[in-house]
């Protein structure tokens, strides 16, 4: 146990822990683990989540995980990077083109795309990370009523599948 706890060490020394401003500011909180791999390789999970009602009393509730390695091209921590990314969500929201009707989905999502960041380091403890994030995007939903909850179609699931920026912000990264 004692050789595992020593092995992990280095690793835990090039961690951080890291949250999105933005997002939290706006009611969807992000946070995520970044560790390194190698040199200039970094490892990234993150989960997103909001649990409200939008302002016309349909649902905005959503819970997004994504897993992503990254490239440093300077050295881990420091400047510019890219990454991949894989993801899935669950949501239940009111689609932009549904604003003021009666009507929300309710779903899930894939993801599968790229990230471009640059970090800067603050001092040895805290570090902010800038992003922006996209891909494909591939989802099945059903759409519901907001007044009953029943369905107002009748297919087995709606299916979208669409290229699109999904991710950004800045991180305020701690390292432990």
């Amino acid at each position: 146990m004692l050789v595992l706890i020593l092995a992990a060490f280095p690793a835990i020394s090039q961690t951080y822990i890291k949250f999105n401003a933005p997002t939290t500011l706006l009611g969807i909180p992000q946070i995520g683990i970044e560790t390194s791999l190698a040199k200039k390789v970094t490892f990234q999970g993150d989960v997103l989540g909001a649990y409200w009602e939008s302002v016309n009393n349909a649902p905005f509730k959503t819970l997004m995980v994504f897993s992503e390695v990254r490239y440093h091209f300077n050295e881990n921590d420091k400047g510019l990077y890219v990454g991949g990314h894989v993801g899935g969500a669950i949501f239940e929201l009111q689609k932009w083109n549904y604003l003021n009707t009666d009507k929300y989905q309710k779903g899930e999502a894939f993801f599968l795309g790229i990230t471009i960041g640059y970090q800067v380091k603050i001092n040895d403890k805290w570090m902010i990370d800038m992003f922006i994030g996209g891909g494909n995007q591939q989802a099945h939903y059903k759409g519901r009523y907001l007044s009953n909850n029943e369905p107002y179609e009748f297919a087995k699931y709606n299916k979208s599948g669409e290229w699109l920026p999904y991710r950004g912000g800045i991180m305020f990264c701690y390292k432990l």
